[in-house]
């Protein structure tokens, strides 16, 4: 489906009265820009698909160290403690 790319503005009141129109014209890709004297105040548009998370896409690519949960040495924890005062 292809979406028409002209762009409609629209004042703010008679937006008001027809919101599901502007709704519908917004999920086929149309854009429409609402404005209220003459300034622009919105545009909505589809609010896209969730993708979800993608588990295992840096697997292979990072290594951790033996030693990460090592204490920090001493100079860094005192740089730490002073940033807090």
């Amino acid at each position: 489906m292809h979406a028409q790319r002209h762009v409609i503005t629209d004042p703010l009141d008679p937006t008001k009265a027809h919101v599901s129109k502007r709704a519908h014209q917004a999920s086929t890709g149309q854009i429409t820009i609402i404005t209220k004297n003459g300034c622009a105040l919105a545009q909505p548009g589809t609010a896209g698909q969730h993708r979800g998370q993608r588990i295992g896409v840096m697997k292979g690519k990072l290594t951790v160290p033996e030693d990460f949960d090592a204490p920090l040495p001493d100079e860094v924890l005192d740089t730490f403690q002073k940033a807090l005062i």
